[in-house]
C-alpha cells in the first residue's frame, strides 16, 4: 500500500528536488501540497495541468467501498495551510518551508498525530529540537530528518572500510564550493530567516556524515571561525539553483566555516564548509586516519555541475596508496535512496526518538561552533552576529 504524502513548501527543495522523486517513487502517493503564497499554488497548479494534458488520462479514484468518487487519482489538493491537512488521508508530510519555519510547521503536524519528514537543517537551536521531542511525544507520531549524504554508495564503501582502520584518531570533512552562494538577497542569507549560512547547510551534511562515521559520539570541544567574504556578492552566486526572484536585501550570514571538535574519546575533527571559494571546482573531501590507515574520499555532494569529474577513494597503510573501487552513480541518486527507507522508518515504532537525539547533537555543536566564532570577533569591518536565532 503506498504511503499517502504531502509536500509542505513549494520553493526549490519542494518543487525541484521532492516532488519529481515522490511522484516517480512506487511506494508513495503525492495527496497534497500546501503552501501559503497564492502565487506559488497557482505556478503548480498550472504547471500540473500542462503535465496532466501532456499524460494519459488519470484513473478515478474510489472510496472504501470500490464506489468511483469523481476525483481522478495521482491529482493532489491544493492547500494554503498545515491544518488543511486531515490525518485521516495523510501518512507522511515533507516539510521543505524556509529553515526558520523549520520546527514550526513540523511542530504542528506532529501535534497533531502526522508523521513529519523534515529538510535539513531540522531545526535552529536547542530549544526548538526540545519543542520538537515533545511534540513527537505527545502526538505519538515520528520524526524523520533529512540528510541524504550516507544514503550515497561511495560514503557507503567508505563505512566499510572504517573498521579496518583501526582506531580513528582523525576525521576531516570539507565541502568547498567555487561559486554556490544561494540566491543573493533571499530567505537563505538572511539570518532571521535561514538561522546561519554555510554551517546549517552544507555543514549539516558533513556533521550527519561524521556521525555515521564515528557513532553517536559526544564533542566535549568545539572551536570554530567564520567569514563572509563572498555572500554579498552576486557573481559567486550559484548559477544552477533556480530560487526564483528574490528581495535584494543584504546577506547576513557566513559563506565561511571552519571548525576544529574533539569527541569525548579523543578524535579530532577538522570541519569546513564554503558556499564560495577561490577553488576550480566544488570538492568534498572526507579523510579519516585510524590507527592502521587512512582513507580519503574526493567526491561532490549534492547538484552543482562544476563538480570533481569522477569521485575516488584510497587507502593508504604503512607509505603504500591503492585505489578503491567505487560504483557509478547518477547525480542526486541518493535522494532516491532516502526515499526507498521512508517506509520502513515510517513503520518501525523503535525509530521514534532516534531523529531527535540525532538533531540534539548536532545543532548543540553548530551553536557552540557560532559561539567560539562570535567570541573571536566579527570578521569584517561591518559586525554580523552570525549567531543562530534566538541565540542572541
Amino acid at each position: 500500500m503506498s504511503v499517502r504524502v504531502a509536500v509542505v513548501g513549494l520553493g526549490w527543495a519542494g518543487r525541484e528536488l521532492w516532488l519529481p522523486r515522490l511522484r516517480e517513487h512506487p511506494a508513495f502517493d503525492v495527496v497534497a501540497v500546501v503552501d501559503p503564497s497564492a502565487a506559488s499554488r497557482a505556478a503548480y497548479e498550472q504547471e500540473a495541468a500542462r503535465d496532466g494534458a501532456q499524460g494519459e488520462e488519470p484513473d478515478e479514484a474510489r472510496d472504501g467501498n470500490g464506489v468511483p468518487t469523481g476525483i481522478p487519482t495521482g491529482v493532489p489538493a491544493v492547500l494554503a495551510d498545515v491544518d488543511e491537512l486531515d490525518r485521516r488521508s495523510v501518512d507522511l508530510a515533507v516539510v521543505a518551508v524556509p529553515n526558520h519555519l523549520h520546527a514550526e510547521v513540523a511542530v504542528a503536524l506532529l501535534e497533531r498525530g502526522i508523521p513529519v519528514f523534515v529538510e535539513k537543517p531540522v531545526c535552529l537551536n536547542s530549544a526548538e529540537a526540545e519543542k520538537l521531542a515533545q511534540a513527537e511525544t505527545d502526538g505519538g507520531a515520528v520524526l524523520l530528518a533529512g540528510s541524504a549524504s550516507r544514503y550515497r554508495g561511495d560514503i557507503g564503501v567508505l563505512l566499510d572500510l572504517v573498521p579496518s582502520l583501526g582506531t580513528v584518531r582523525h576525521v576531516e570533512l570539507a565541502w568547498t564550493r567555487a561559486r554556490g552562494v544561494p540566491k543573493s538577497g533571499g530567505w537563505f542569507t538572511s539570518r532571521s530567516q535561514a538561522g546561519g549560512g554555510v554551517l546549517l547547510d552544507l555543514g549539516w551534511h558533513l556533521l550527519d556524515t561524521l556521525d555515521a562515521i564515528l557513532g553517536p559520539v559526544p564533542m566535549v570541544q568545539v572551536a570554530g571561525t567564520v567569514s563572509d567574504d563572498f555572500v554579498n556578492d552576486p557573481s559567486w552566486g550559484a548559477a544552477w539553483r533556480q530560487d526564483g526572484p528574490q528581495a535584494e536585501l543584504r546577506g547576513d550570514v557566513e559563506d565561511t566555516a571552519r571548525g576544529f571538535l574533539v569527541s569525548e574519546y579523543g578524535t579530532s575533527v577538522a570541519l569546513r564548509a564554503s558556499w564560495a571559494s577561490h577553488a576550480e571546482r566544488d570538492l568534498t573531501l572526507i579523510r579519516v586516519e585510524g590507527s592502521a590507515g587512512t582513507a580519503t574520499l574526493r567526491c561532490v555532494f549534492g547538484f552543482s555541475p562544476n563538480r570533481e569529474p569522477v569521485p575516488t577513494l584510497t587507502l593508504t597503510r604503512e607509505g603504500s596508496t591503492e585505489s578503491v573501487a567505487l560504483p557509478t552513480e547518477p547525480i542526486g541518486v541518493e535522494y532516491g535512496r532516502q526515499l526507498d527507507d521512508l517506509p520502513r522508518l515510517l513503520g518501525d515504532p523503535a525509530h521514534r526518538g532516534s531523529a531527535v537525539a540525532d538533531i540534539r547533537r548536532n545543532i548543540r555543536i553548530t551553536e557552540r561552533f557560532y559561539e567560539s566564532a562570535l567570541a573571536l570577533g566579527a570578521p569584517s569591518p561591518e559586525p554580523s552576529p552570525l549567531l543562530p536565532l534566538g541565540m542572541s
